[in-house]
């Protein structure tokens, strides 16, 4: 999850006091880490992090419930054809379990997460074993082949 305008450290917490109340049990989060904004220019550092979430929602009905509580939080624009835009939240499934899952515009595992380090840093911190499971390497493996 990631937050570059507005009140970040606040939407972050609002969103997951939201994610438990609405989605399921947070088991596990990340620290906060401030990064650059990727794939567009804004003058709007991040505030980016990583939860770990226990639902019984299927990945169709967890993404509809992050869009709702990205919506609930003040977020007005999604990415579209690549063009990405300042927001106040950002809720972004990276995985469902160790399911491969390709359905109606939802990707998992996140199709980019083992470019970014605002995604892998935070993953470090909950489930730095993990396994991706198409790329067959853990998390701290992934983060070391972007030469941090």
């Amino acid at each position: 999850m990631g937050s570059n305008i507005g009140d970040r450290a606040t939407a972050l917490q609002r969103a997951m006091a939201l994610l438990a109340s609405k989605a399921g049990r947070i088991i596990a989060q990340s620290r906060q880490y401030e990064t650059v904004p990727v794939g567009f220019d804004s003058p709007n550092n991040f505030i980016n992090m990583a939860v770990c979430l226990e639902t019984k929602l299927s990945p169709q009905a967890l993404l509809r419930t992050t869009e709702s509580i990205e919506r609930d939080l003040g977020r007005t624009q999604k990415s579209q054809n690549g063009k990405h835009f300042d927001r106040t939240i950002d809720l972004d499934i990276l995985y469902y379990d160790q399911k491969v899952y390709h359905y109606r515009g939802l990707i998992i595992p996140h199709p980019r997460l083992h470019e970014r380090r605002f995604v892998l840093e935070p993953l470090c911190d909950i489930a730095p074993d993990m396994t991706h499971p198409l790329l067959l390497k853990n998390h701290r493996e992934l983060l070391q082949m972007l030469g941090i």
